[in-house]
């Protein structure tokens, strides 16, 4: 088995994987609770992960640090996942979403 520092590899893929489930659960109740709302924080939330995703990786091209590979995974899974909730919600909804009338 592949050991990490503290936990082997599939534990932190597997708490990735329950992270990102939870955040999937969470943007879908928003975008079936109120579309407008749910785009807004989806946007933000995007735009704000992909500056420090920018950010961190501009710091770890010029100075490496311990920073594990983990991190980097988790901030690119923010970024998609309200991405891809929002477009899942708008195709099963056929376009026809409250903030547009």
């Amino acid at each position: 088995m592949i050991y990490c520092a503290t936990k082997p590899i599939f534990m932190m893929s597997l708490r990735l994987f329950e992270i990102f489930l939870i955040q999937i659960m969470i943007y879908l109740a928003l975008w079936l609770w109120d579309d407008y709302v749910a785009s807004l924080v989806s946007i933000i939330m995007v735009a704000i992960i992909t500056g420090i995703l920018i950010v961190a990786t501009i710091s770890e091209w010029i100075e490496r640090s311990k920073v594990p590979k983990s991190y980097f995974i988790f901030m690119i899974g923010s970024i998609l996942i309200p991405l891809i909730t929002g477009i899942i919600y708008v195709g099963l909804m056929g376009g026809d979403l409250d903030l547009l009338k």
